[in-house]
């Protein structure tokens, strides 16, 4: 759905309800439809998202219509937290204090066909992780990302399909040049026009907070889910690449820059109702890795 703002983010409903998820763990049905009507969604697409996710066990529903109250089970609990180390990362590259040491990491899996669907499962996983496939079940990362493999391995039942192993004079069909390497192997070009369009969002929703001569200044709450949205959608599929494999000037970078602006203005607004949880765990981000104020009234530095 999108919002009536200059740039419109498109928000999936089921981000919709995992952004107002409290502290408690909770949603409130009232609220849920009320922020859904505000970025222009139906009941009764608020209504059949929480069907399935109701259906799919990562709810409960106490309660009817807009006085019921929706309960996350474990089952979704570890999707709903922003991924704060990773967030970390984006902003020490940017800051120049995670350079590269110019080791590749590699990962090798032979999963049998009795195992296809941890063989599916762990193919994303490396991907999400910033991997990139090589051949058949060769994948490698500009990161160290061990840990984090074996951890998905382990929650597939895979560990024991796994090499890891590492290499400084990676040649893929005669490329050795690294930065040359990293175009062949992700799509920066992709990457990079998400990126633009998270600043054209993130430009637009910070002159809207930031001018008090907008007649209607933005409600906090929507524009900050609208901002986790698109950041969302830019950042979940970029490799976070070191500076030094990627064109410069990135735009990623300054489009981070830009999130973390609204982020700190919108975290001085005070709070009228209970907070989302999404929303705490984006303001302990920001006021942690950026630096940027969030308890004060003084506005970032641009």
């Amino acid at each position: 759905m999108t919002s009536g703002h200059g740039h419109s983010v498109e928000i999936p409903t089921r981000t919709l309800v995992e952004s107002l998820v409290r502290e408690d763990l909770t949603v409130d049905a009232g609220e849920l439809y009320a922020v859904a009507g505000a970025l222009g969604m139906t009941d009764q697409q608020v209504r059949l998202c929480i069907r399935r996710l109701v259906g799919d066990g990562q709810f409960v529903q106490e309660g009817r219509g807009r006085k019921a109250v929706l309960r996350a089970t474990t089952q979704i609990r570890h999707t709903i937290e922003p991924e704060v180390d990773f967030i970390r990362l984006m902003y020490a590259q940017d800051r120049g204090d995670a350079p590269w040491d110019g080791t590749w990491h590699l990962v090798a899996f032979a999963i049998p066909e009795t195992l296809r669907p941890a063989r599916d499962a762990l193919r994303d996983a490396l991907v999400h992780l910033g991997g990139a496939p090589l051949q058949g079940g060769l994948y490698v990362a500009a990161n160290p990302w061990e840990d984090l493999v074996s951890a998905a391995t382990a929650r597939l039942g895979a560990s024991e399909y796994i090499t890891f192993l590492t290499s400084t004079d990676l040649n893929v069909a005669g490329t050795t040049d690294p930065a040359a390497l990293a175009a062949r192997l992700w799509p920066l070009d992709d990457l990079a026009e998400g990126h633009r369009r998270l600043i054209a969002v993130a430009r637009d929703r910070l002159h809207r907070l930031d001018d008090m001569t907008v007649p209607q200044r933005p409600e906090p709450l929507t524009t900050a889910i609208e901002l986790a949205a698109e950041f969302s959608r830019a950042m979940d599929p970029d490799p976070l690449l070191p500076p030094e494999l990627l064109p410069q000037p990135w735009p990623g970078k300054q489009a981070r820059d830009l999130v973390a602006q609204c982020w700190a203005l919108l975290l001085q607004r005070p709070a009228t109702a209970p907070v989302p949880r999404l929303f705490r765990r984006y303001a302990q981000a920001i006021q942690e890795i950026t630096g940027y104020p969030v308890t004060s009234q003084r506005k970032p530095d641009r």
